[in-house]
Parts: structure tokens; sequence; C-alpha cells
């Protein structure tokens, strides 16, 4: 019989994952992970079983855009796959959305939330996506004030009934651009006795078969610039399911995410309701944007964690030169520094993910609220350039099946390209990190690095810790010398600060679950891990001339 080499085979990802239960058990304690694990061990079930084998089996599968019916009436109709639908009502059902908002542990339940979508989002065809954004729509209506609203959409938002359950978009990139959001085009026009009507043309709408919509649109006579947007809600459907007001140009043809129904609309009178006052939309819909930051970094990590299980189960399968490539030292070796980049990212994540919970509970003191403002933009930046280097590898890592699309394996990266880019660059994160930090400064974060490391008491993790502090000493003079007297390159190494934030959190919080695994699980790995990444490097600042950057960009 000819060879024929075996495939990469997924077990249950919440048993299998040594670092998600680890973490869980020093977070939630061992009575509240109790009374979720059933929750969890069924959704690392369907994640490494059944979900997985229908994602690969409508791998070719792409949602299609059926603009007329038999008739000649202008429909829009989005035909999804199967697995879209599928996931829409597990979402429903598991409360991915509802769970923050009926709180069942208090300040911990974004934690029990967020495992749950880290497991249920590399099998379901990033239908992470339109969770994320009504995620942050339900908090955004829920915080308007708006009666009306709230009692119309925020049900649907967070309902655990499939039948009742919304979903939300969020649509704000128009032609003139995405990250300038202050040039919007969008016209809001009101008229007595119809109310608010939008027009004008909407570039990038992801999950366009959401049933409603957040989306900016400046009032007629409004100044220019983001204070004269204002924040409006809508409904993409008329009661009899036609297009309200809008139409569908054509789907976007994309790198990745191609499950992803991704919009390009025109909007000729689509009713519309402001969700608050009519201006500072921009200010309106940072909760939305914040949320689904959070939710992009733990995306992000979450398709790092599948393409290392799928590349060790694979390390142990296929042989080459006589020995399977676990018992070779240089793969060993490779696997080891990605898994080290993966498990400082779910640190980082989760870090953040637990500032989410106390603020939006009321857990959280001024220093706390000052330091989510400060790591969201940090996490989604660092994890999501993590993310597409380690897929990357992964796929390197299976050699020419890495690069075959009947594998499934080759999806991985293209998805992971839009971590980076979706809810803003890394430059434009970067920037965003900077107007985050100038209110407090660096002090919020200085203080809790300190406090995480302190935590440390093994020999080489106080040593880790001591490289640490030196980072953390070395960013905090950097953004010294910077801010207020040369904002040029405060600018120009502002990608590299944030970054050198992003790892220098990540390794403190690594030492402080490495030493705790020691203490409660006599587990070395996790020690093992803070070791490799810090050995990698977290202090990336380092001063370039601007006049050697421009040399080398000018043609």
């Amino acid at each position: 019989m000819p060879f024929v080499q075996s495939a990469p085979a997924l077990g249950n990802q919440y048993s299998d994952d040594r670092v998600l239960r680890a973490y869980l058990e020093r977070t939630l304690g061992t009575e509240a992970l109790a009374a979720v694990q059933t929750q969890l061990e069924r959704m690392g079930a369907l994640a490494g079983g059944e979900l997985y084998a229908q994602q690969l089996a409508e791998r070719e599968l792409e949602p299609q855009l059926v603009q007329w019916d038999a008739w000649g009436n202008r429909v829009d109709h989005i035909e999804l796959t199967p697995l879209w639908l599928r996931a829409e009502e597990l979402a429903a059902r598991e409360g991915l959305v509802a769970l923050p908002h009926e709180a069942p542990l208090g300040a911990l339940s974004r934690v029990l939330q967020f495992a749950l979508v880290y497991l249920f989002t590399p099998s379901t065809d990033v239908y992470a996506c339109p969770l994320a954004m009504s995620d942050g729509a339900a908090r955004t209506i829920a915080a308007s004030g708006n009666r009306a609203l709230i009692e119309r959409a925020l049900p649907h938002l967070v309902s655990r009934d499939p039948a009742q359950f919304w979903t939300s978009g969020q649509w704000m990139t128009e032609p003139i651009g995405g990250s300038d959001v202050g040039l919007a085009e969008t016209e809001a026009r009101f008229a007595p006795g119809e109310g608010w009507r939008l027009y004008g043309r909407k570039y990038f709408t992801s999950a366009i078969a959401s049933q409603m919509a957040l989306t900016l649109a400046r009032p007629v006579d409004n100044p220019p610039g983001g204070k004269g947007l204002a924040l409006f809600y809508l409904e993409t459907r008329d009661a009899a399911g036609r297009p309200n007001g809008l139409s569908i140009d054509r789907l976007k043809d994309k790198l990745g995410t191609r499950k992803v129904p991704t919009a390009e609309l025109t909007l000729d009178g689509v009713p519309a309701i402001p969700l608050a006052e009519l201006g500072n939309g921009v200010r309106a819909i940072s909760t939305v944007l914040n949320i689904t930051r959070v939710w992009n970094a733990v995306s992000a990590t979450s398709y790092m964690r599948r393409g290392l299980a799928l590349a060790r189960d694979y390390a142990g399968r296929r042989v080459a030169f006589g020995a399977p490539l676990a018992q070779k030292a240089l793969h060993v070796d490779t696997l080891a520094g990605l898994q080290a980049e993966f498990e400082a990212a779910f640190q980082l994540t989760f870090f953040v993910v637990e500032l989410l919970g106390r603020v939006e509970q009321g857990t959280a003191g001024e220093a706390q609220q000052a330091l989510l403002r400060i790591l969201t933009p940090v996490a989604k930046l660092t994890t999501g350039r993590q993310s597409v280097a380690l897929l990357s590898e992964v796929l390197e890592a299976f050699g020419g099946a890495g690069y075959i699309e009947d594998t499934g394996l080759p999806m991985l990266l293209r998805d992971a390209q839009v971590f980076p880019i979706w809810e803003g660059t890394t430059n434009v994160l970067s920037l965003d990190a900077l107007r985050a930090i100038a209110p407090s400064g660096l002090a919020p974060w200085r203080r809790e690095i300190h406090a995480i490391v302190a935590e440390a008491r093994e020999p080489q993790l106080l040593a880790l810790s001591a490289r640490v502090e030196g980072a953390a000493d070395a960013a905090e003079a950097w953004l010294a010398a910077n801010a207020g007297r040369d904002e040029a390159a405060l600018e120009a190494g502002a990608r590299r600060f944030a970054l050198t934030l992003g790892r220098v959190t990540a390794a403190a919080l690594l030492a402080r679950q490495a030493q705790w695994s020691l203490d409660h699980r006599k587990d070395p790995a996790p020690r093992a891990a803070a070791l490799r990444f810090g050995a990698a490097g977290v202090n990336l600042l380092q001063d370039f001339d601007p006049e050697l950057a421009r040399l080398l960009t000018d043609k």
C-alpha cells in the first residue's frame, strides 16, 4: 500500500487547552469554575468535533447576494452558509452576547463569555464578527438613555431564543476612508411626519445580514468633522422583509473572512433614529469600538491556539528522517517559540477582559478605568500582529500541505490577516494608545506592572521580573522624553512604543501565571512560556532618525 499522510485532528478544545484551564482556575476559583465547567466542555467538544468537521466540509461555500427575485423585484437577499446559520443559533443559546448583561458571575462574567467565544470562534467561520458588533451595540443602547430603543432593540440583542435573537452591524467606513471617520459624507435629513432619513454610501459594512445597525451620519447644517456627526439606529428590513431604504450594491471580494457577508451599500432614505444627541457621534460609537477591539484580540488569540493545536497533533503524525517531527529538536524548538507567543497573547487579552468586566460592573477604580483605556488598543494591535506572524509559521510547519487549500489550513492565515486591520490598523491604534495615555500618563500602567511582577518569587521568574521592570522604566522614559517636546518623534515611534507596552504587560502576566501554576498545579510549563517569551525581547523601543525614514520611503 502506498503511503498516505494522515490529517491533523482536534480533540475537545477546552479539555485539551492547558492554558485556558489553568487561567480559569486561577481567575474564577474552583467553585465558580465547577459551576460553568459543563458549558465550557460542551463548547470545547463542538469546536473540536462537529463544528470543525462542518467547517472543513463547507470550505468552498460563500455567502451569495441575490439582488432580484424571479419577478423583477429588488430583494437584496443574502444566502448564508449552513455553518453561519448554525453558529447564529448556537451563539444565542449559549449566551455569547447575553452573558455580560445577565452577569451570572458578576464582574467575572466577561471572563466566562470570552472563554466561550475563544472556543467558538475558530470553528465558526468568523461568526464572532456580528457577535462583536452586537455586543457593542447592546452596551451602547443600554447606556444611551433612549427608552424606546432600549425597549425595542436591546431584548433582541441579548436574547437566548434564536427566533428572537438579533445581530447588529456597525457602519462607519465610507469611500472617503475608514480611519478618519470625521470626513464621513452620509447625510441625515429630518422631515416632519417622517422623522430622520439617511442618504449616502457605506463602503465596508460587515455582516450585512444583521437585522439592525448603528451608523454615523451628519445632520444637515451640522459642522464638519467628528463633532458634527451623530450616531443613528436603523433596521435593515421593513415589516415585509424588504430592504429598508437601502440597496446592497455588491459583496466584497476579500482575501480572508470570506464567509462574512461584507457589502457596499447605498442609503436612499433609510429611516433612522438618533441614539442620543445630534452630534459627537464618534464619541458615542466609541463603546462599540472598544468592545469590538476586545473581541478582535480574543479572536486573534483563539486563531493562534487553533493553529498550534493542529500543528502539535500533526507533529506526532508526520514522520521525516526516521522519526516523528515531535521528536525533532528543531521542530520542537520552533513550536515552543510559537507557544510562548500564544500564551503571552492569551494572558494580555484576558487581562483586558477582566478589566472590561470590572469597569462595566462598577467595581473598578479610576486607575483601572484608565488602564482599560490604555490597554484596549494595545492588546488589539499586539495580538493582531502576533496572530499573523504565528499562523504563517504554523503553515510552514506543515510543509507543502500548509499551502494547499483543501487541507483547510490556508484559511487560518487569510482570516487572521483581518485582525491587524479590522477596528483600526496597528498605526491607528498606536496613536489611539497615545491619546488614551495623555490624561493620566503611564502611572496607572506602571503601578499595575509593578504589582503584577511582585507576585513572582521563583529565581528565574524574579530575573524575568527585573527585566520587565527595566523595560517598563524605559517605556516611561521614552514617553517623557518625547511627549510635548518632539511630536514628530512621538508619532514616528508610536508603534514601537505601543508594542513595547503590550509585550511588557504580557511578560508580567506570564510571570504571575507561572508562579501561580508552580504553587497550585506544580506545572512548570507556564514558567517555560514566560522565560521563552522574555528571551524573545519585550522592549522594542529604539529611536530612528526621521530623515532616514524619509530616505527609505521616498521614491
